[in-house]
């Protein structure tokens, strides 16, 4: 067995040998080294962290909790937080920078400040974390108001404080704050809520309904202190969205379904309650997005609102794109009406779905007759247009400052004497400050408000006896609120400047109210319930000399009895000259005694004259006094009481120039 030579290669101690040894000893060499720096650098490290918590943990003495937060990033140190005071800052950044082996000191802190107006807000960025800045109370400290939010958060969500410590937060700031916080669980990411002082502001977008209708809920009840300021929640986007209005028996409306905004659930109520004309409006909209893209949800809502209208009982539908329409229509004519709205009117977008209406008869009847302010608005059915301009004649004069809306439409069914009932029972509404007049079937109702108590409680006796024989009656009108009296003076004052320009002048012969009269005696009516102390004097006026009655026989009628009447011939009129020359001969011998009783009828015609001149006077201070009765009578059907408003016996009439005399008498 032979050796190997010690120079043979890949022996033991072969100089080739010795080299790979060399070579792979550095790679140990150098890990050896580099662990040994790395525990190195990680014992600075840790010596740096334990004598910055050190320091930082003795700036909490005599403070909620400790001020300074330091960070260590190697050999680095980063102080944040914020001073009660400055030196205490400078105190602190020094013992930090004689921390022997630290290599830099980067300073962050800063020194608690009064803020005005004290502002905090929390963000969402993402699902699982809140971030706050702005300010926080520096009486309470950070950890603290952490803790006091903790409950408030999201699931599973972190918050991470950038907000800095200042003086001037509101009282019960962490109430607040968790209030804002707890809002945001319903919120998607992005959504913010803000403390500004004692305003609390949120903005964001719901999570669902259930989460929209909560939120609506929670701040109806803001924390005791605060308010809320600008509130942006956008609705939720739903995948069914559909809106629908139903019509029920009595006129009211419902509305179900979702709606984009509140801007546009007031757009819907506002068109709804003017088609219910008065009747119930039951809102039951829930807020969401989610209409399709190119389709105009006003226009949609005012379309399908129209349709509601030619209800009597049904319900119109929006859902999948389509309109549908279902139930009982107003009419026969409203059936036709509303497949031509859908087939030619529906907005642009909106397919047409739907029609199934059918028309039953008119049960029960019914007429709506509605006075405010400023318009009379009639609704329901009348049996033709023979009846209508009727109502429209009979309400025209006695509404004469208001605006008159018919929507009436034409039906059978009606009941006997409509007309006539309702021609009983429109007079009582035009005394009324505001009121309703209702007709279903052969019954009638009348409710409002009266400027007096005493007409009140006069329409519940008149009225049920004005009307047709088979017809009942039911009034509920309430007076006005107490109005504070008036001096005399005052009164006086208010009496001229109400009458002033307005001059009340009746039609020659005739003694019933022009239509211009009633503005006028409405105004002075309720100027007698401010002025209770005091009695209106009413004295009537005289037609100017030599007026004549106005007509009241129609003038074609006039003209047709014109041409019926015979018209004489040139026989007649040749018989007619005979008979006057025959008449001529005979005279002569007459004229004698004819002469003699000249005398007599001379004074007969001047005694006769003096009687008529008598009469004339008469009979006009009689038309005058009518005149003034007319007027009180209207003047008590408006509330004034029977004691109240009189015509003065022996007051002499007014010129037609001066017109009717108002006066107030202590």
């Amino acid at each position: 067995m032979s050796t190997p030579s010690p120079s043979s290669p890949g022996t033991p101690g072969s100089p080739r040998t010795a080299r790979l040894g060399w070579f792979l000893g550095l790679p140990i060499l150098a890990l050896i080294a580099a662990s040994a720096a790395t525990l190195g650098t990680q014992r600075v490290t840790e010596t740096l962290q334990r004598q910055a918590a050190e320091i930082a943990s003795a700036t909490g003495d005599g403070q909620p909790e400790p001020w300074l937060r330091v960070t260590v990033e190697g050999r680095d140190l980063v102080a944040a937080g914020e001073a009660p005071e400055e030196a205490q800052r400078q105190a602190a950044l020094g013992r930090l920078a004689r921390i022997e082996g630290h290599r830099r000191l980067t300073d962050r802190t800063g020194v608690i400040e009064e803020i005005s107006p004290f502002v905090w807000s929390v963000e969402r960025p993402a699902a699982g974390r809140l971030e706050t800045t702005g300010s926080r109370p520096a009486e309470i400290g950070a950890f603290e108001l952490a803790q006091r939010l903790k409950p408030a958060l999201p699931r599973d969500a972190t918050l991470s404080d950038r907000a800095r410590a200042a003086r001037g937060a509101p009282r019960d700031f962490p109430d607040a704050a968790a209030f804002a916080v707890e809002r945001l669980q319903d919120l998607t990411t992005g959504a913010t809520a803000t403390l500004n002082d004692t305003v609390i502001s949120i903005r964001g977008e719901a999570a669902s309904l259930a989460a929209y209708d909560a939120l609506r809920t929670a701040l109806a009840s803001p924390p005791q202190g605060y308010t809320l300021g600008s509130v942006e929640i956008l609705p939720p986007v739903v995948g069914d969205f559909h809106f629908s209005v139903g019509r029920r028996p009595d006129g009211s409306l419902e509305l179900d379904g979702h709606v984009a905004s509140e801007a546009a659930r007031e757009e819907i109520r506002a068109a709804a309650a003017e088609a219910a004309d008065g009747a119930a409006l039951d809102d039951r909209m829930r807020d969401a997005r989610g209409l399709p893209p190119g389709i105009d949800g006003s226009a949609l809502a005012r379309f399908l609102v129209k349709l509601a209208g030619l209800l009597h009982e049904g319900r119109v539908t929006f859902e999948n794109g389509g309109v549908s329409v279902t139930g009982n229509a107003l009419d026969a004519g409203a059936v036709t009406e509303a497949e031509a709205l859908i087939r030619d009117s529906r907005p642009a977008g909106v397919a047409a779905g739907q029609v199934a209406l059918a028309a039953q008869p008119i049960a029960p009847y019914v007429l709506r007759i509605r006075r405010n302010a400023e318009n009379v608005t009639v609704s329901g059915h009348l049996p033709d247009q023979a009846a209508r301009e009727a109502l429209m004649t009979r309400l025209n004069p006695r509404f004469f400052r208001e605006t008159i809306r018919d929507r009436t439409r034409l039906a059978d069914g009606a009941p006997a004497d409509l007309v006539t009932a309702l021609a009983a029972a429109i007079d009582p509404l035009s005394t009324l400050a505001s009121g309703e007049l209702t007709l279903t079937d052969r019954s009638l109702r009348l409710t409002g408000t009266s400027l007096y108590p005493e007409s009140a409680a006069r329409l519940n006796r008149t009225l049920p006896q004005a009307l047709p024989a088979g017809w009942t009656a039911s009034v509920s009108v309430s007076s006005g609120e107490p109005v504070a009296a008036t001096d005399s003076a005052e009164c006086g004052r208010r009496l001229a400047e109400r009458t002033a320009g307005h001059p009340l002048r009746f039609a020659p012969g005739s003694a019933a109210l022009a239509p211009d009269f009633y503005p006028v005696l409405d105004a002075v009516a309720a100027l007698a319930r401010a002025c209770p102390a005091e009695r209106i004097e009413v004295v009537g006026h005289l037609d100017p000399a030599g007026a004549k009655p106005e007509a009241q026989a129609d003038p074609v009628a006039v003209e047709a009895a014109k041409e019926a009447a015979p018209k004489p011939t040139a026989k007649a009129d040749s018989k007619a000259a005979k008979n006057a020359k025959g008449r001529k001969g005979k005279a002569e011998p007459e004229a004698k005694e004819a002469a003699k009783s000249d005398a007599a009828k001379n004074d007969t015609a001047k005694n006769d004259a003096a009687k008529s001149e008598a009469d004339k006077a008469e009979a006009g201070a009689d038309l005058a006094r009518a005149r003034a009765l007319a007027v009180i009578d209207y003047l008590q059907k408006a509330g004034v009481p029977l004691d109240r408003a009189a015509a003065p016996t022996g007051a002499a009439p007014l010129s037609e120039r001066q017109g009717i005399g108002l006066s107030l008498r202590s």
